[in-house]
């Protein structure tokens, strides 16, 4: 039947939750592509017997196989669109490095996709203000200037404005500023405690 990988692969990107990445899906995409490429030529072979030949009973056929070209237009572009937005939230929510599991599944088109996105970003925050402001920063509200701390694995130092350096090592806690150890919160280096 027409357009049902492409449907496959829209409905491959629904049963994900929204803040996950699945696999690139090159294999699925391949299919859809040459499925149009078929869809496109039968519709010339059509068009050309429909002129020469005055075959007007092919027109609803060719038009069927058009619409079936447009449809899976529509959803690829859909699904590489939707896999762009979960790309540029990822930035968001993780930071300017991304996970070793979620770089995997992405195509390199997207990695170099990703990587553009994140300079433009940079370039922006450092035009931002006298020294630049990280806007990845905050991204709630916060309650508090400070919060408390627990190191879930060894980090090395960690050094705050005044030039107090710390010691981020396993099951530690610490007391900090919030906008110093939200990135790190978010890499999964340290853990907000809870009081």
């Amino acid at each position: 039947m027409f357009c049902e990988k492409v449907i496959e692969l829209i409905r491959e990107l629904h049963r994900m939750s929204d803040g996950q990445l699945p696999a690139f899906n090159e294999d699925g995409l391949r299919q859809v592509l040459q499925e149009m490429e078929a869809l496109y030529e039968q519709n010339q072979t059509d068009v050309n017997k429909a002129k020469t030949e005055g075959r007007a009973e092919l027109i609803p056929s060719i038009k069927l196989r058009h619409c079936c070209l447009l449809r899976n237009q529509r959803c690829l572009t859909a699904y590489l669109y939707d896999r762009l937005l979960r790309i540029r939230a990822l930035r968001w929510e993780y930071g300017s490095v991304l996970p070793t599991n979620v770089r995997f599944h992405m195509c390199a088109e997207e990695l170099q996709w990703f990587s553009q996105y994140k300079k433009s970003l940079a370039s922006f925050m450092r035009s931002l203000g006298g020294d630049g402001l990280d806007i990845t920063q905050d991204m709630k509200p916060p309650k508090s200037l400070y919060i408390e701390v627990r190191c879930l694995k060894d980090h090395g130092d960690f050094e705050i404005d005044d030039g107090t350096v710390i010691l981020l090592k396993k099951n530690s806690q610490h007391f900090l500023p919030r906008w110093k150890c939200e990135q790190l919160i978010r890499q999964g280096v340290l853990e907000h405690v809870m009081s």
